[in-house]
């Protein structure tokens, strides 16, 4: 999250301090005092005008997004964008960065799966922080088993996280939602990240880092099941995760949206996840959160 001090909001919105600080004192405009002064964040600050552009008919009307998916790397979705002839290009680097992506309007969808400790719920929040008031949806994908890969026969006999102090482990980027959720299995485990030898390198796919693991480089890496699966690793099952996709209102009836969807509702669809490992598809297709 990139964060702006007063005189940078000011300039970003081409105003002087003073009227930033009257918004402030208005409850007007989002701001963080979390360190004791004011901080604003980029991405809602942007948000926020969004929310306050004003045409008669309407701003959707207005906004034409790319034909491109971003956020999360998920091997169904990448078989199901192709399979269906979505014509959607993909560009999958997190979570988080997706979600920066599509409000930037990059994009049309993003797969998300955006762990809340404090409300123990999946992407609702983030999307209620990071993009209020915008028309935005979520539509359940799937539900996703995370875990720990491990070599086969796992010889360092890893049954819990505490097992993990001082062995290579392979991290995935900042922006991802799985590096979200495993900080926080950390914590309740009461370790953090500098109790594993950390990779220098994150990986910034499931795929990378069943290769990681695969490969000797690391000893262990978290992942969802299905790459086990496909590169004949143990799997420590750690959680079950909510996979949504969050699409613009007005894209989610375009044809590459729809065709994506109407994929997933197949019989070929659920046989594939089978095939995978790992999935529940259980209220597929079930709009999570309606934002706007």
């Amino acid at each position: 999250m990139e964060l702006l001090t007063t005189k940078e909001v000011a300039k970003l919105l081409r105003t002087k301090e003073r009227k930033i600080y009257e918004l402030v004192s208005q409850n007007a405009i989002p701001v963080s005092r979390a360190t004791g002064k004011l901080l604003f964040s980029r991405s809602l600050i942007e948000a926020w005008v969004r929310d306050h552009l004003e045409c008669a008919e309407g701003i959707e009307r207005l906004e034409v997004h790319p034909a491109v998916l971003v956020g999360s790397h998920d091997p169904l979705l990448d078989w199901a964008v192709k399979e269906s002839n979505s014509e959607l290009a993909s560009l999958c680097d997190g979570s988080l960065d997706g979600l920066e992506r599509l409000i930037a309007g990059k994009a049309v969808a993003a797969g998300v799966h955006i762990f809340d400790p404090e409300t123990r719920s999946w992407n609702q929040e983030a999307l209620r922080l990071a993009a209020p008031g915008l028309p935005l949806v979520a539509v359940a994908w799937a539900k996703r088993r995370q875990g720990l890969l491990l070599p086969p026969g796992n010889p360092r006999g890893v049954q819990t996280l505490s097992d993990l102090r001082g062995l290579r482990f392979v991290a995935r980027q900042a922006k991802a939602g799985s590096w979200v959720l495993f900080r926080h299995l950390l914590k309740e485990a009461g370790m953090t990240s500098l109790d594993l030898d950390v990779l220098d390198r994150p990986a910034r796919s499931e795929t990378d880092v069943a290769l990681a693991v695969a490969e000797g480089q690391a000893d262990a890496g978290l992942a969802i099941e299905s790459q086990a699966k496909l590169y004949r690793l143990e799997f420590l099952p750690l959680a079950w995760e909510h996979f949504d996709l969050v699409i613009w209102r007005r894209d989610y009836f375009e044809p590459p949206i729809q065709r994506l969807l109407d994929l997933a509702r197949r019989e070929s669809f659920s046989a594939r996840a089978e095939t995978l490992g790992g999935y529940d598809l259980t209220g597929m297709g079930e709009v999570r959160y309606n934002g706007g």
